[in-house]
């Protein structure tokens, strides 16, 4: 079968066993070097599109993609949903109304965020029914005040459905007994879980209760929620329908003025994580340098003769170039299989190791999911490979181009 000089003496340079057992050392640590380097950047850029993921998902799933809410309260929130749905963009709406407080159980306080909503509407805008692991958002029924909280607050307080929660208004009472703070007692209808921080810091109450605790009409609302079909277009969306609305008194809001600096910090992250991990590739690529540097001299008796058979510098060159490019592709195979292989099972791997152990890697008090995601993305393998394979070749040309220029009558002097 007919084989290129250089690929055939390549190969065989590659394959033979070197007198020089520190040359097949650094060889050998320079292929380990890159399939690390190359494993490491793929899972840890999975591990980045996961948390990526788990934010658009989980958190921007639970919270409003954009808002229209009013400085008063609205009294037919129906029409202005109907207004805002015109907008292209615009997949669903539904009412909300938002009170802060703290939620006290058994001498256990915890701050909250409760939303008031409309169960049959807010299961359009919200994937909180597909979260409910107790309980259901249909329980939330007006005059009833039954309350749907998080699974991190329910552990916290040691309460399922049917106990009594309640829910205490940072708004003062007078009484003729003096100043009080303004209560309410809530029962526990459902709990849901989204595996983020949202479990321990948002409750659901139906939206005409909401309006009591605020003292208004049962039919007053705060604004209305929308989701939109991109919601990296939710500026644009928001500040589009506030221009078309025809009472002023309306103002937008939308997901980047809440959660917007977590996705810009995830983005940062995993760039610079990017370019840091590829300057560990491109350490082990670039030792490939001083592997052929030391194999073109250990083999300049070997180059000598083969230019007196009559091979040409440009053979010379890429018989070298082949060999240090083998080791740059084998390194980045195995590199790259064992990468997507982590990449695919690193969240059981932890997982297991959080059960082993017994202790939770990522809380959801600190962070804004309890468990690591990964996703795995054809495009950042290809990326990642390609630029291993390509700093292995740039690798290969110095000391190659030093081996083309060796004289057949300066390395036999010797000899």
């Amino acid at each position: 079968m007919f084989r290129p000089l250089a690929l055939f003496i390549g190969m065989r340079y590659t394959r033979a066993k070197r007198r020089n057992h520190f040359i097949s050392f650094i060889s050998l640590t320079s292929m380990v070097g890159l399939a690390l380097g190359v494993l490491v950047m793929i899972l840890v850029l999975s591990v980045m599109n996961g948390f990526d993921r788990e934010l658009r998902t989980r958190i921007l799933g639970m919270v409003p993609h954009a808002t229209v809410s009013s400085y008063t309260p609205l009294d037919d929130w129906q029409q202005t949903g109907d207004q805002v749905l015109e907008h292209p963009d615009v997949v669903a709406v539904a009412p909300f109304t938002q009170l802060q407080g703290m939620l006290t159980h058994s001498g256990s306080v915890q701050p909250v965020l409760v939303n008031g909503v409309l169960p049959s509407a807010e299961k359009n805008v919200s994937i909180i029914a597909e979260h409910m692991i107790e309980g259901s958002l249909d329980a939330l029924e007006s005059g009833e005040f039954g309350i749907v909280i998080g699974q991190q607050t329910a552990a916290r307080f040691n309460a399922g459905v049917g106990e009594k929660l309640t829910f205490v208004l940072p708004e003062a009472s007078i009484t003729p007994a003096g100043v009080f703070p303004r209560l309410k007692r809530f029962t526990v209808v459902g709990v849901f879980k989204v595996g983020a921080e949202l479990d321990s810091s948002l409750a659901l109450i139906n939206i005409e209760d909401a309006a009591r605790l605020s003292r208004w009409q049962p039919n007053q609302v705060e604004g209305v929620r929308l989701k939109l079909d991109n919601l990296f277009d939710a500026p644009r969306v928001a500040w589009e329908i506030a221009r078309s609305m025809p009472d002023s008194d309306l103002h937008p809001r939308d997901w980047t003025r809440s959660h917007g600096n977590l996705f810009q910090a995830i983005q940062m992250e995993k760039t610079m994580i990017a370019l840091l991990l590829l300057l560990i590739v491109a350490v082990a690529a670039f030792n490939i340098i001083s592997t052929l540097v030391m194999v073109v001299t250990d083999k300049k008796a070997d180059i000598a003769i083969l230019r007196t058979l009559g091979a040409s510098p440009g053979q010379i060159m890429a018989i070298f170039m082949v060999q240090g490019s083998l080791i740059g592709v084998v390194g980045t195979i195995i590199g790259g299989i064992l990468g997507v292989i982590s990449a695919l099972n690193v969240t059981t791997w932890v997982a297991g190791l959080e059960k082993l152990f017994g202790h939770q890697f990522l809380s959801s008090d600190v962070y804004f999911i309890s468990y690591l995601p990964s996703e795995l993305r054809s495009s950042d393998v290809l990326m990642i490979c390609g630029a291993a394979l390509l700093m292995s070749f740039l690798a290969t040309l110095y000391p190659a181009w030093r081996a083309s220029r060796t004289e057949p009558a300066e390395a036999l002097r010797y000899e």
